[in-house]
């Protein structure tokens, strides 16, 4: 399977949503499944062995019951979950996974599994974090102009496409204190306020004017790109993020903002990194 989907099960209640929002997407966008299941126990425990082999095979059945003729592929292999999940997303047109596993203590949102792969997989990956609970008909993109948004974006275009719904791109502007003192310094912010929100708005009029057939919609919105990334996501069927952007130090494998969207979104998030 050239063109799949890999997904990243366990058994627990969040994989098995992360399953069925794949077979989901993998009809719609007419994509293979690759089902993994990463037995990290020992292979001479038999019991671990078994349950690994239970819970992947109701995985694919599930995946089976939902795809339609979608081709469904099951493996189960041994090692570290994130650095097998790691090694094979360069192989996958993306990755899902739930938010936390059976491992993972109840309290996080994202367990860490979820955050180490989010931060070093070849492409998308797609963190989930239960079934929906109603459709939106919309997908929301986080741009700021960097190379990992602009992987984002197209990312987010595809999936609007597939989905035949209006893609809305968010650009957060965190707004600086103005002095009532300092007419000079309040005018430089509001140049560079204009500058970098109409930069933005000519970008996303390209990517409008490259994909005509999706409904593309822009908008600036104050305050912290985390807090205005959720408040759009509660309204959405999928949150795009880039893996870091431009704030972000270049050494950082997951920014600050892609780790605040995947903990504070409750819709499924996809953090996408430049392949």
């Amino acid at each position: 399977m050239n063109r799949h989907i890999l997904v990243a099960v366990d058994g627990s209640a969040p994989a098995t949503a992360a399953v069925e929002w794949a077979a989901a997407d993998a009809a719609r966008r007419g994509l293979a499944l690759r089902l993994v299941h990463v037995c990290g126990q020992c292979p001479r425990d038999e019991y671990a062995t078994e349950f690994c082999a239970e819970a992947l095979a109701t995985a694919g059945d599930r995946a089976r019951e939902l795809a339609g003729g979608v081709e469904v592929g099951t493996e189960l292999m041994l090692g570290t979950p994130a650095e097998v999940l790691i090694g094979e997303s360069g192989y996958a047109d993306s990755l899902v996974l739930g938010s936390r596993g059976l491992d993972g203590f109840a309290g996080l949102l994202v367990g860490s599994v979820g955050m180490a792969v989010a931060g070093h997989a070849a492409g998308p990956v797609v963190v989930v974090r239960g079934p929906a609970a109603q459709t939106y008909g919309r997908v929301v993109a986080g741009y700021d102009g960097s190379p990992h948004s602009e992987a984002a974006l197209q990312y987010a275009v595809e999936q609007a496409r597939a989905r035949g719904v209006a893609l809305h791109v968010v650009h957060a502007w965190q707004t600086p204190v103005f002095s009532p003192y300092m007419a000079a310094y309040n005018a430089v912010l509001v140049s560079v306020y204009q500058e970098e929100t109409g930069a933005v708005s000519e970008s996303v009029a390209l990517w409008r004017e490259k994909n005509p057939d999706v409904e593309i919609t822009d908008e600036v919105l104050t305050g912290h790109p985390v807090s205005v990334l959720a408040r759009a996501g509660a309204a959405a069927d999928l949150v795009v993020v880039g893996s870091r952007g431009r704030g972000d130090l270049a050494a950082a494998v997951l920014g600050s903002v892609s780790r605040g969207v995947l903990h504070h979104v409750t819709c499924p998030v996809a953090v996408v990194r430049p392949r």
